[in-house]
């Protein structure tokens, strides 16, 4: 696939970048490199290699939930300007 300007001034569109006439031309020959190691790709024998989404095997790597106790309110909210006991009061920001 030969790419040309045309095709540059489309991906950039959708891209929404602004290029100018010589980074359009060296946009246009780095996407032919891609294009052309993608060709070279297609070729390779891949019957028989099962399709997968990861090369190494993916396990839940997150820790197990741990229930731990928090903060203190009280403590937390002592330092507010405006007393409150649940939470932080702020004036409204939106009419």
């Amino acid at each position: 696939m030969n790419i040309d300007t045309v095709m540059v001034d489309y991906i950039s569109q959708l891209s929404r970048l602004e290029l100018e006439a010589e980074e359009k031309q060296d946009m246009a020959a780095q996407l032919g490199q891609v294009i052309a190691y993608m060709d070279v790709l297609n070729k390779l024998d891949t019957d028989g290699v099962e399709p997968m989404s990861h090369v190494f095997p993916v396990k839940n790597v997150l820790r197990e939930d741990e229930v731990l106790p928090s903060q203190d309110r009280a403590e937390l909210l002592s330092g507010s300007p405006v007393p409150d006991e649940e939470a932080f009061l702020t004036p409204k920001a939106v009419e």
